[in-house]
């Protein structure tokens, strides 16, 4: 099988990026030289990977992608430091 990755960037403006990728590393090297340079983080370099996650299912993996792109710079920043507790505690309400 395959791995696919989620992996969320901390850029040098604080904000962080989301992306899905089948090579970490290669494309972790792709953000840190500019090579896309109408990327989000072309402007924004030095970025640093700060959480990945592993996927057999790409598809699992666009979809995790899509919802952290979503989620509050707080929540991002909950799952980042690993306290999934809050995760849930932490969702955006409508009201």
């Amino acid at each position: 099988m395959k791995k696919s990755y989620v992996y969320i960037l901390k850029c040098s403006d604080k904000t962080y990026y989301t992306g899905v990728t089948s090579n970490l590393s290669k494309r972790m090297d792709e953000h840190k030289i500019g090579f896309h340079k109408n990327s989000y983080t072309f402007k924004r370099r030095p970025i640093d990977l700060v959480f990945y996650a592993e996927f057999t299912d790409i598809n699992i993996a666009f979809e995790k992608e899509k919802q952290i792109k979503k989620w509050s710079k707080t929540k991002k920043e909950a799952l980042i430091n690993g306290e999934f507790d809050s995760l849930i505690n932490l969702a955006r309400k409508k009201f």
